[in-house]
């Protein structure tokens, strides 16, 4: 007798996963794959996915936990995952403990810490990839958040099922929900914890979670979850496209001297404009993070509306004017 389905379903994913891995990976030693778990049923299904996975391919598994010390007893629970992850056979199985800031609010700042903790713990251990436990809800979720904010046709392609520096973080359940993965960890007896800031209010995406799905799924039947992760890959594929368009467009719009030309920048479709010049002041140095398509369509507006408007101030100190008939964007 098989796995149960849900079980066997995770270990495809993650198999399918590390058999990327090995292709990417060149050098002679095995590579080191981490799980990033929470303790969560998502990250725990995901962490014992990768260790029954891992020890039928020439791949070693690991794991790290990030405390974010924002509750209390978060460092005893942060032990107590850790050692979860070492049951399971995960080596290293560590804890890491970050101070979460301010910038941005508190669940972009804890995602923020998260992840420079995890790039330091992938960068401290050599390791070839870290898993990341988002299944096709949380994509459902980050496409409704990205329309919210009105940020285009990028933040509507959710969660890549790659990213980050050289491809390091993979999601191997962005195709199963999230009621899948429950089923495995209760399936496989997997103690998992529910962080309560999950069912809090107070965030932004808890509230999403809990009284906006189920209201949309409620008003419109099911498969809003299904339909919302496939706007998000047909974003994506548009995106991408365009974004390539963009950059090759961007070398022609400049002049001898590498100064952006209005004139040349007018007569580029909207969405390839607006590209170029999301790419041009990212370069100069400012955070993609905090640069907002409100920022861009005020740089928009100098070459499309120029009416002698003065410099448009940008994060990270950037600053955008009109002179010439060029577009000068500088770090003030």
């Amino acid at each position: 007798m098989g796995p149960h389905p849900a079980v066997a379903a995770i270990r495809l994913a993650v198999r399918r996963v590390l058999h990327d891995v090995l292709t990417d990976h060149t050098t002679g030693r095995e590579p080191l794959v981490l799980v990033a778990c929470s303790g969560g049923a998502d990250s725990m299904a995901l962490a014992s996915a990768l260790a029954f996975e891992a020890r039928k391919l020439p791949v070693r598994a690991g794991g790290i936990t990030v405390d974010h010390g924002l509750q209390d007893g978060s460092d005893t629970r942060a032990t107590e995952v850790a050692g979860r992850m070492a049951a399971l056979g995960l080596t290293p199985a560590e804890a890491v403990a970050v101070t979460v800031g301010r910038e941005g609010g508190p669940e972009a700042a804890a995602r923020d810490a998260r992840y420079a903790a995890l790039d330091a713990a992938a960068e401290r251990h050599g390791a070839s990839a870290v898993l990341l436990g988002h299944t096709r809800d949380d994509q459902a979720e980050t496409v409704l958040l990205g329309l919210a904010r009105g940020s285009g046709i990028r933040s509507l392609s959710g969660m890549a099922a790659v990213s980050g520096t050289s491809g390091r973080y993979r999601r191997p359940f962005l195709q199963l929900d999230r009621q899948t993965v429950r089923k495995a960890c209760i399936a496989q007896e997997l103690a998992v914890w529910d962080d309560p800031h999950n069912s809090d209010p107070a965030y932004t995406r808890s509230r999403l979670r809990h009284e906006g799905l189920p209201a949309l799924e409620k008003a419109l039947g099911k498969g809003v979850v299904e339909a919302l992760a496939r706007t998000a890959q047909l974003s994506r594929d548009d995106a991408d496209a365009l974004d390539t368009w963009a950059a090759d467009a961007e070398t022609a719009v400049r002049d001898e001297a590498g100064a952006l030309e209005c004139s040349k920048l007018h007569g580029l479709p909207p969405a390839v404009r607006r590209r170029v010049l999301r790419r041009a002041v990212i370069a100069e140095g400012a955070p993609a993070g905090s640069l907002f398509a409100r920022h861009i369509e005020e740089i928009d507006r100098l070459i499309t509306g120029w009416r002698g408007q003065g410099a448009i101030n940008l994060p990270g100190r950037v600053e955008a004017r009109r002179q010439g008939g060029r577009l000068v964007i500088r770090q003030g």
